[in-house]
């Protein structure tokens, strides 16, 4: 897969089939659509490509709206699709400018004259253009005015409920991470650098590694105490997870810590990835720290036999 972060350097693309989306999580939806874009570019004798755009829309249209939050990182996203045979990656510069445009002219100006595109796969509720005004029925039309075809990707059903981007965001802002888990088709993950916190849980026998997450816009599930997968320096462990703001010890910030299993070194200023396999109770405050440590030791003890049964 090659990546491309601009269109001056494209070169030639042998009859071009293309999809178009942010493709935030790059869930088992997206790989549905994904797979269809690299077997028809294979059937057709073409290239395939996903044209995404960074930074994202409303990032750019709405610059102070710190609540919007993404699956993943854009390295994230590039790791997830590496595994998916696309051959071209483009993530064309959005830009207050570019937003204006209509969607007659992204298509005519950009994937037509300039890519000279074939085939352009979309899925179910797929939008584009200035205030999203495009949609698979303007698509359409603008194939039979500029020469390419159109085809649109049904809805993946997990339990009958369409997979999304945005239903996999609520569902971790609930704690649901199995349910996110399902959409996305792997365990949610989060990388971050770990720092030094108060050392409160050595204390409890519990040390924790505390993770500053890199990207402001990294979404972080619900608060709560999660099974996880902890991979340092690409050798996996199991861990016990704490997303919150740890009211035990009456602070606010919220703060994520690990206490990886069977594991007892300085691993301080390194990258570390947790993967979230379950959630196991909200986080509660205790009335003391010797109320809490008893906690961690029931914590620990559900999760190794969830582990066994995993």
């Amino acid at each position: 897969m090659i990546v491309h972060y601009n269109l001056h350097n494209l070169g030639q693309i042998n009859n071009p089939i293309i999809t178009i989306g942010s493709f935030d999580g790059v869930h088992i939806g997206h790989k549905k659509i994904l797979k269809k874009l690299t077997d028809t570019a294979q059937k057709e004798k073409g290239e395939s490509i996903l044209f995404s755009f960074y930074p994202h829309p409303r990032q750019v249209i709405f610059p102070d709206n710190k609540s919007l939050k993404f699956l993943n990182t854009q390295q994230e996203k590039i790791e997830l699709l590496k595994t998916t045979q696309i051959d071209h990656l483009i993530f064309f510069p959005f830009t207050i400018e570019f937003s204006k445009i209509s969607s007659k002219e992204f298509i005519r100006k950009f994937l037509v004259e300039k890519m000279h595109i074939k085939k352009i796969i979309v899925g179910y509720d797929y939008h584009f253009g200035k205030n999203r005004e495009g949609n698979y029925e303007n698509l359409s039309q603008l194939g039979i005015l500029y020469g390419f075809k159109v085809e649109k990707i049904k809805a993946l059903n997990v339990n009958k409920i369409a997979v999304s981007s945005t239903k996999i965001r609520k569902a971790l802002s609930e704690g649901n991470i199995k349910l996110a888990n399902a959409f996305l088709g792997y365990e949610y993950s989060i990388t971050g650098t770990v720092i030094k916190g108060n050392r409160i849980g050595r204390k409890l026998g519990f040390p924790t590694a505390n993770i500053e997450v890199n990207d402001n816009c990294k979404l972080i599930p619900a608060n709560g105490v999660y099974i996880a997968h902890v991979n340092v320096n690409k050798k996996l462990y199991n861990g016990m997870v704490n997303i919150g703001i740890r009211p035990t010890l009456n602070l606010k910030e919220i703060t994520i810590e690990v206490n990886i299993f069977d594991f007892d070194a300085d691993i301080y200023n390194q990258q570390i990835t947790i993967s979230l396999v379950d959630r196991i109770r909200d986080e509660v405050k205790f009335h003391d720290l010797d109320a809490l440590k008893i906690q961690l030791v029931k914590d620990k003890a559900e999760i190794l036999k969830k582990i066994d049964q995993i």
